[in-house]
């Protein structure tokens, strides 16, 4: 572990029970980017007569796992390469700052991994080899992501990933599982849903350029500078909006609840064009998760509505 604690402990920290801890370092706030591709692909199946209960359930439990075991790595791996340090601008780390030990974190992550694998044995029953390959090289990912002697967090792919596996692989393999066909169109609304994940890295990587840097990563946010990395913001939230109203095909109802959305990804892209490099942004990074879930109750909604 860093020798250099990533910021002074705040005092609610030091007298919380190891259980909350633990949630925090796995990120519990941001489960809605691997629930949200989930729920999405099991819309766009129930749209084609197909539905699984079982399949949603354990779908939802394998891919909330992997997030957590990624979110675990990252946690060990950042405070041993000295990333989070005291000028790191996002939540304590609770490996960097002492209240976790890398040890039991990096098992807690193998942990994770175990679960999601058992609930990945039911989904590879149900879809064969396939899946079990997905399953595999979700996992093989959520590792590299932070671990290794060049982890995908230090370079510019991390957007990338993110838009294939939260977007592009979970919609598409969920809506597999149900009974749905895959089709061109299923593809690329994984792909505009995996937009508003990316665009959560994004503001990760943006305001954690500085500490980042020193560290000498080379994420997406540092290569493009800040002004490229803003508007790659807005693009992002305002494309995945547009794009899956197309592909929805709404009626007038439907086309207005996208408008409320797009009004929505507006805003929040305003925001991230103002906001100064500060601990404010971490407001914004919850936001545009949870973005990523309205996008998806936006389907649903327009479903009900136009039928």
């Amino acid at each position: 572990m860093s020798s250099a604690l990533a910021r002074p402990v705040p005092d609610h920290l030091k007298h919380l029970p190891r259980p909350m801890l633990w949630a925090l370092a796995a990120r519990l706030k941001t489960l809605s980017l691997s629930a949200a591709p989930v729920l999405a692909g099991s819309l766009l199946a129930a749209q084609q007569g197909r539905w699984r209960g079982d399949v949603l359930a354990a779908a939802l439990v394998a891919s909330a796992a992997i997030q957590i075991a990624t979110n675990l790595w990252n946690d060990a791996a950042d405070a041993e390469r000295g990333t989070d340090d005291e000028h790191r601008l996002g939540p304590p780390r609770m490996t960097a700052n002492g209240l976790l030990e890398a040890p039991a974190v990096r098992r807690g992550a193998l942990a994770m991994g175990g679960i999601a694998g058992l609930a990945g044995l039911w989904l590879v029953l149900v879809g064969g080899p396939a899946i079990l390959i997905l399953g595999l090289v979700s996992l093989a990912l959520g590792y590299l992501y932070s671990m290794g002697p060049r982890p995908l967090s230090a370079t510019p792919l991390g957007g990338g990933q993110v838009i294939g596996f939260f977007g592009i692989a979970a919609v598409a393999g969920t809506a597999f599982l149900h009974g749905g066909s895959l089709s061109p169109g299923l593809f690329a609304q994984g792909f505009f849903l995996g937009l508003p994940a990316a665009a959560v890295l994004l503001v990760n990587n943006h305001r954690d350029r500085s500490t980042d840097a020193r560290a000498g990563r080379r994420t997406l946010a540092i290569v493009l500078g800040e002004g490229a990395s803003r508007l790659l913001y807005g693009t992002f939230m305002l494309a995945a909006t547009a794009g899956l109203a197309v592909l929805a095909r709404p009626c007038a109802a439907g086309w207005a609840v996208f408008a409320a959305l797009a009004l929505v990804a507006g805003g929040l892209s305003w925001r991230m064009a103002q906001l100064a490099i500060s601990p404010a942004l971490n407001r914004l990074l919850a936001q545009t998760a949870l973005f990523q879930m309205a996008l998806v109750a936006g389907l649903a909604l327009t479903r009900a509505l136009c039928g």
